[in-house]
Parts: structure tokens; C-alpha cells; sequence
């Protein structure tokens, strides 16, 4: 389960984030690539835009239900 304590700076504010469990494996981001992206740093991914629709809603919990590692966080 993501730690919201652990999250990286570099994610947008809202109810999604990526934690510091991050393998940088780009799940999230073939699953959610209109909310997900590889940070700046190369080292992570990242939540770059919460999403706006259903549909975008919907794809960013299913990359959360399907981390490796459970890095990705919703607080809403």
C-alpha cells in the first residue's frame, strides 16, 4: 500500500501519487498515460495530471491495482 508520507514531490496535488516504492517499471504509464510519466529524473514515475474523467479516473485505478509494488497512492 502506498505511503502517502513517502510520495514523491514531483507528483501534481490531488488524490493521486506515486511513493518512493516506485521501480520505475512504466506500468502506469502504458496503462494511464494521459495521468502518468517518468520523472524528470529518469528514476521514477509519476502522477503529472489527476484525472479530469471517468475514463481517465478509471484507467488511473486500474495502473494503482496493478503496480508491482504498490507505489501508487488515492486519497480521494
Amino acid at each position: 500500500m502506498a505511503n502517502r508520507d513517502e510520495k514523491w514531490e514531483d507528483n501534481v496535488g490531488g488524490e493521486f501519487y506515486v511513493d518512493k516504492e516506485c521501480i520505475l517499471c512504466s506500468l502506469c504509464v502504458d496503462i494511464a498515460p494521459d495521468n502518468f510519466k517518468e520523472s524528470d529524473d529518469g528514476d521514477h514515475d509519476v502522477v503529472y495530471k489527476q484525472p479530469d474523467s471517468d475514463e481517465e479516473r478509471a484507467a488511473c485505478l486500474d495502473a494503482m491495482e496493478q503496480c508491482p509494488v504498490d507505489a501508487i497512492g488515492n486519497d480521494g
